[in-house]
């Protein structure tokens, strides 16, 4: 780890890979969707032609075997590189990646969650996950994701609605289909990776995703999403509904709307109809 803040050494390493062409930020028109009660979005509209992982096509190559120099941060222990998101959400977007091949199906491990507490004694925000395809994931190798938030910043547009149906781990509000299909749980004052893999597996058995013990990866998809204070795992069914391929960043509030998605369906029914619609529905 280096003793610069890793924010601001993501956002200088930004800038030099915006002047070289390795960091390609998505051009967006964003819509802000108040919805009603707790129920806040950001959605960006895509300007142009998606980028390559975003178009339907057949098997790609690992941009992580070797990964790109020029978007690399900072390595974390021995295991894990902490570099740059190709096509951030905001400058200074950091993907955590395993050094050798890890699965994005597979479990995580210890080694991961131990390396996520490295960066986090640094650096706080909000952290996702994608499991796989059917929970927006573009790459099938292990990566955790972070948007990096200062003391004060809103962590998401739907941070009050998790609030406000979550409080230790027990819903406050009447189930739907929606809340019903999300796990969370309070996290410790101190980061460990202990206690944060004890933590991730505990709501994998609670929602029925089994355990490394049981089977050789969870048995749905899903995505989690992580704040200084709770962890929250999102049982999934689907990748995309109406055009609207949905990952993590969209149960926090973020979607993107591309050339192929139906924004007269979206404006009839909602957002949240679209979330609804790809989280497993089962207890």
């Amino acid at each position: 780890m280096v003793a610069e803040g890793l924010h601001q050494r993501a956002l200088h390493r930004s800038q030099e890979a915006l002047s070289n062409g390795a960091l390609r930020p998505l051009s967006t028109d964003i819509e802000t969707w108040s919805g009603s009660g707790d129920s806040g979005f950001e959605i960006r509209h895509l300007v142009g032609a998606p980028p390559r992982h975003l178009r339907a096509a057949g098997p790609k190559p690992n941009p992580f075997l070797p990964w790109d120099q020029r978007l690399e941060i900072t390595g974390v222990g021995d295991e894990h590189v902490l570099i740059l998101n190709k096509y951030p959400v905001q400058l200074g977007h950091m993907l955590l990646i395993s050094r050798g091949w890890q699965p994005q199906i597979g479990w995580l491990s210890l080694l991961d969650w131990t390396a996520v507490c490295q960066v986090h004694q640094d650096t706080a925000g909000l952290w996702f996950f994608n499991s796989g395809p059917q929970a927006g994931a573009s790459q099938p190798h292990r990566h955790l994701q972070l948007l990096p938030r200062e003391a004060g910043d809103r962590l998401c547009p739907r941070e009050p609605w998790f609030q406000n149906h979550f409080i230790n781990g027990n819903r406050t509000t009447p189930m739907d289909s929606l809340s019903n299909s999300i796990r969370i749980k309070l996290l410790p004052a101190t980061w460990s990776g202990s206690a944060l893999v004890e933590i991730y597996l505990e709501l994998c058995h609670q929602s029925g995703l089994g355990s490394p013990e049981q089977v050789g990866q969870p048995l749905h998809p899903y995505n989690l999403l992580i704040s200084d204070r709770w962890m929250g795992l999102v049982k999934r069914a689907r990748d995309e509904m109406h055009g609207y391929s949905v990952n993590a960043l969209g149960f926090a509030g973020y979607l993107l709307s591309t050339e192929r998605s139906d924004r007269t369906w979206l404006a009839a029914n909602g957002p949240e109809a679209l979330l609804r619609g790809v989280v497993a529905t089962d207890p």
